[in-house]
């Protein structure tokens, strides 16, 4: 597989009102590969988002391979940040519908 992304977000857990990520689950782009997952906090996430990293969704399909999903980006409501696939309108965090843990 060609680099999608810096980081590839692999599953999400939310806050227990579901309007914010806690953490991720994120697994290095290595190009033709995907690096172990490991957890870290949405406000990570953010940072090096602002720090020039890239993101996007990737899930596992049939043949035990990452799809790609969507890039992840960082959206301001009222000034909030949220990480986000598309650009809603919604006060949450959206990312593609990925598994949870």
């Amino acid at each position: 597989m060609t680099k999608w992304a810096d980081y590839l977000i692999t599953k999400v857990r939310f806050n227990s009102a579901k309007t914010h990520i806690d953490e991720v689950e994120v697994r290095a782009d290595n190009g033709d590969t995907a690096g172990s997952p490991t957890k870290i906090k949405r406000s990570i996430v953010i940072s090096k988002l602002e720090s020039s990293y890239t993101y996007c969704t990737a899930t596992k399909g049939s043949d035990g391979k990452f799809q790609k999903g969507a890039a992840v980006k960082i959206y301001k409501y009222d000034g909030e940040k949220f990480i986000k696939t598309k650009a809603d309108g919604i006060k949450k965090d959206n990312l593609d519908n990925l598994p949870t843990f």
